[in-house]
């Protein structure tokens, strides 16, 4: 995803005054913009630390999904619509059939060693933002027992 997508698209949400669609964009927007004056690098954003807001603002909303309370429906409803939208442009994650393909087939070595830390961290490196950590920590976990 590019910031050019993101900004024509709240534009887009404003014009035809769809206030929570345009609200959910502008604080990917917001993080987005907040990565990158972090990073140093406010003009030239790359797709991959676009990408990478997005995913940290869909966890944020996914977790304030789920400790909603029940009683709270209006909050719930709010926060299911903004994890759809943000959802929307998210990168696709991979299944756990397709990490567990993966991590067989480009760490064999270290998948020998049987020491989960070591897996890990030869892992993560080169598969964060393509799968949830949980479903790469859990096919690990999986492959050592």
């Amino acid at each position: 995803m590019n910031m050019e997508t993101l900004r024509a698209d709240m534009v887009a949400a404003m014009k035809a005054r769809e206030k929570e669609k345009k609200e959910a964009i502008s604080s990917l927007v917001s993080a987005v913009k907040k990565a990158a004056i972090d990073a140093g690098c406010r003009e030239d954003i790359p797709e991959s630390m676009v990408d990478q807001a997005i995913l940290k603002e869909l966890k944020t909303v996914k977790e304030q999904l789920d400790t909603c309370p029940e009683s709270r429906q209006d909050l719930k409803a709010e926060y299911q619509f903004r994890y759809d939208v943000i959802a929307r442009y998210a990168p696709k994650q991979m299944s756990p059939e397709e990490v567990k393909a993966y991590i067989q087939e480009h760490f064999a070595e270290v998948l020998a060693t049987k020491n989960k830390g070591q897996i890990m961290k030869a892992v993560m490196g080169e598969m964060k933002g393509k799968a949830d950590g949980k479903v790469i920590n859990q096919t690990v976990a999986e492959l050592c027992g």
